[in-house]
């Protein structure tokens, strides 16, 4: 049953251009360090050993200074539509994309870290009114994490995986959804599983690129593939997550500089565009400056470098080690993700696996890397989902 529409109001983003000429001063005026001490010619994914190249780093500043146009991006939110409600006391933006079709189904679609709605804003218009009339429609959501974006920042603990889940749920409902389908990555990944495991007479069934096994597993009778999959998300947190610890220990103090400086914003966020994507050196071999500038942004403009941060500090390792995820479920693994989790593990949380794959291309980003195949992917899988739901 729809709630009352007076919950939900529309909005439009629009930056003062006291704010972009702010931005522009700011990048024109800012003080680099010197160039890193290890040289290789390009393309060499070892250049970014130490972080962001000096001269990389400098190339995508004078373009955000003198080539980018938010103004594009502001417009793209306003024609999908942008709302606002207030849910727990916390005002949630979010995009909302009704299809055309009668036949559409209702889907939350969930950004994490350092994402954001700037990911689904080419996926929501394909998904909602696709060009294939054989290709499921659906009545897209597009959040904002709290903390995140031009949803309101907590100004207390407690914001973590669990209550956003719930929250996820009072949405759909006050928009008329009392049933509807989930996809995630990153912690949009792990609040999805938080949907499909709690709330199991709302979703429909999932979608995911980000699989979750229960702790403690062994890796006997793995095949020697999936063994790898093991190792290398291992080392990831052993050796590449000090972002992440950082995030989920002392945000706050991280925070200072990702307010403050858009260029140690930007290195924060580009590096692990460039770590994360499943290119030879720089992200920008598939994803362009621009929507990576409209991510970082995104994040100056509404001040969200320390808020987003505490994200981790509520949520990191708090995924229920007993949660179990019953509805159908559609998992992708793309090759050059963070963390991969094998099937035989995946099926000890995700219990009525509908469709898995694992596709050659594509990183942790597949939504700017690999546009055309996430969202046939999306598509397909929610389309499994939804069959065995029925």
């Amino acid at each position: 049953m729809p709630r009352p529409t007076s919950e939900v109001q529309a909005c439009e983003a629009h930056a003062t251009d006291a704010d972009l000429d702010d931005l522009r001063a700011r990048l024109a005026a800012a003080r680099l360090p010197e160039a890193e001490t290890v040289h290789r010619a390009t393309p060499d994914p070892r250049r970014w050993e130490q972080g962001v190249p000096l001269a990389d780093l400098i190339d995508v500043v004078n373009y955000w200074r003198t080539g980018y146009d938010w103004r594009l991006f502001e417009a793209r939110l306003n024609r999908i539509g942008q709302f606002r409600t207030t849910i727990d006391g916390l005002g949630i933006h979010f995009l909302h994309r009704r299809s055309a079709r009668a036949d559409a189904t209702p889907l939350i679609l969930t950004h994490g870290w350092p994402g954001s709605i700037a990911e689904f804003i080419d996926a929501a218009e394909e998904l909602a009114d696709p060009k294939d009339a054989d290709a499921p429609a659906f009545h897209v959501v597009v959040p904002s994490l709290p903390g995140f974006g031009y949803s309101d920042k907590p100004a207390a603990t407690g914001w973590g995986i669990e209550k956003i889940a719930a929250a996820w749920v009072e949405l759909m409902g006050r928009l008329g959804y009392s049933r509807f389908a989930a996809h995630g990555g990153d912690w949009g990944g792990v609040i999805t599983a938080v949907l499909g495991g709690r709330f199991p007479e709302h979703v429909l069934g999932i979608h995911t690129t980000l699989a979750q096994a229960p702790p403690g597993l062994t890796t006997d009778g793995l095949t020697a593939d999936e063994r790898k999959w093991t190792e290398e998300t291992r080392d990831f947190w052993r050796h590449r997550a000090a972002y992440a610890k950082q995030q989920a220990t002392r945000p706050q103090t991280i925070g200072y500089s990702l307010v403050d400086s858009p260029v140690g914003l930007l290195a924060w966020i580009l590096d692990k565009f460039a770590e994360w994507s499943d290119t030879e050196d720089s992200p920008f071999e598939t994803i362009s400056r621009d929507r990576i500038l409209d991510d970082v942004t995104l994040y100056w403009l509404t001040s969200t470098g320390a808020s987003s941060a505490r994200n981790y500090y509520e949520s990191h390792n708090s995924l229920d080690p007993e949660l179990r995820v019953d509805v159908p479920s559609a998992i992708t693994m793309y090759p050059r993700d963070i963390e991969k989790c094998p099937r035989p593990w995946a099926q000890e949380r995700y219990r009525q696996i509908v469709r898995w794959r694992s596709p050659e291309t594509g990183g942790h980003f597949p939504s700017l890397e690999v546009p055309e195949y996430f969202v046939k992917d999306l598509q397909e899988g929610l389309a499994a989902a939804l069959a065995a739901h029925r």
